[in-house]
């Protein structure tokens, strides 16, 4: 992907309601998000909008962990997605989403019956595959969509391995190689560090995927790797091996390329251990200041790279983290604007595809797929403003870079 300017990404853009201009009929305020939920469908569409032509309904599935050790990703795209429906169902434009979220517990096999589950579901209705949320499920489900024909769009799943090969699926995140790359290339121009660690999960592709893009590019760039160190799955608890080896080669900046619950604890151990590099991240950590318990001491100075920051002052940023808060309680993580902003992507992509109301799910697989693959179609989201894809299905948009100042995210471009 190519570097736009990230500082204006900060800069968000329009209320909701400009995005989707040529889609709406109204001009009247989204409504709050719903319920708690861990699978909730929106009401179905109506006959007709009220200009008088008929509501074409797309049905939406979604599929995501909800139970299980990474719980807290899926419930947040689920969550971002049901604020964006439930904005997008209120404009009262030509096309309606109707929603319904499936449990895959964060394993293959499962979102591949939560997929099948979506298919009965839908019926006749046309039918589009939001998720799945974690890269091994969605790598398994989009083997399913590309042969039965479902345009499918993962909010957060960002192997390679999940779009190659495949016409109809796309990405709302970055891909691991790129954010690996981007990481190696922002500690060199910077100047931050003179010798770099790396601590990653080796049975996570997510995790490994970045980390070979970082070591990889920190190689082209003579960064000075001096310890790179892995560990079997999320459910270690003990880093003290992989913090001492880093430690004891002189590392000044490790390399996490992890997901947030691993991460705190590295940073809770290398805090008694006394060992205080410059620790720098990926989107995966969003979210670890809102974990419960946690001491947001321990992250002050960690550098992170994400596309969303909730503390960004857009009105369209500030209006979802407020409908966020009020209905869950907590800030929503870069998940949940992921999952946000695809759903505004589906619902943009239909507004402006000619005979959509006479498509089956193939045909309209067929049409979405063009649309997003052809270099043309663009979103300006939370995540990104005048995001694109490839006809790789890569998106194109920059990651922002956040250091944790006193228990918030600051702007460290």
């Amino acid at each position: 992907m190519k570097k736009k300017n990230l500082a204006a990404l900060l800069m968000a853009g329009a209320m909701c309601f400009s995005l989707l201009a040529g889609c709406s009929n109204n001009g009247g305020e989204a409504s709050t998000a719903p319920s708690d939920a861990g699978t909730q469908e929106s009401a179905p569409a109506g006959n007709d909008n009220q200009g008088g032509t008929d509501v074409v309904t797309i049905k939406v599935g979604g599929i995501g962990p909800i139970t299980g050790d990474n719980a807290q990703y899926g419930t947040a795209t689920q969550w971002g997605a049901e604020i964006a429906v439930e904005e997008i169902n209120a404009l009262g434009g030509p096309v309606r989403l109707e929603f319904k979220y499936e449990d895959d517990t964060g394993v293959s096999d499962t979102a591949v019956s939560a997929y099948n589950a979506l298919k009965d579901w839908a019926k006749d209705a046309p039918l589009v595959i939001y998720g799945t949320t974690t890269t091994a499920p969605c790598v398994a489900v989009a083997a399913e969509t590309f042969a039965d024909r479902y345009f499918q769009l993962t909010p957060s799943a960002s192997s390679p391995d999940v779009v190659a090969g495949k016409d109809n699926v796309f990405q709302m995140c970055f891909t691991d190689p790129y954010l690996g790359t981007a990481g190696a290339e922002y500690l060199n121009s910077k100047g931050l560090g003179t010798k770099y660690g790396v601590i990653y999960n080796n049975g996570d592709a997510y995790s490994t995927g970045i980390a070979d893009a970082f070591i990889a590019r920190a190689g082209e760039l003579g960064m000075e790797l001096v310890a790179t160190q892995t560990y079997p799955d999320d459910k270690t608890t003990d880093y003290t091996v992989q913090l001492n080896a880093c430690k004891d080669a002189g590392a000044d900046v490790v390399f996490l390329p992890i997901y947030y619950t691993p991460a705190s604890l590295i940073l809770a151990q290398a805090k008694q251990m006394s060992y205080a590099p410059l620790f720098i991240g990926g989107d995966g950590m969003d979210g670890m200041l809102d974990m419960e318990g946690f001491n947001k001491s321990l992250a002050e100075g960690l550098l992170l790279m994400t596309p969303f920051s909730a503390g960004a002052e857009d009105e369209r940023t500030q209006s979802f983290v407020k409908k966020y808060q009020e209905a869950h309680g907590i800030l929503p993580n870069q998940f949940a604007a992921d999952g946000y902003d695809c759903m505004y992507a589906i619902y943009e992509a239909c507004c402006q595809l000619d005979g959509i109301a006479g498509m089956d799910s193939a045909a309209l697989c067929d049409a979405l797929s063009a649309k997003f693959g052809g270099g043309e179609f663009s979103v300006d989201g939370l995540t990104g403003k005048g995001m694109t894809w490839k006809d790789t299905g890569e998106i194109d948009k920059s990651p922002l870079i956040f250091k944790v100042e006193n228990g918030a995210y600051v702007d460290a471009q």
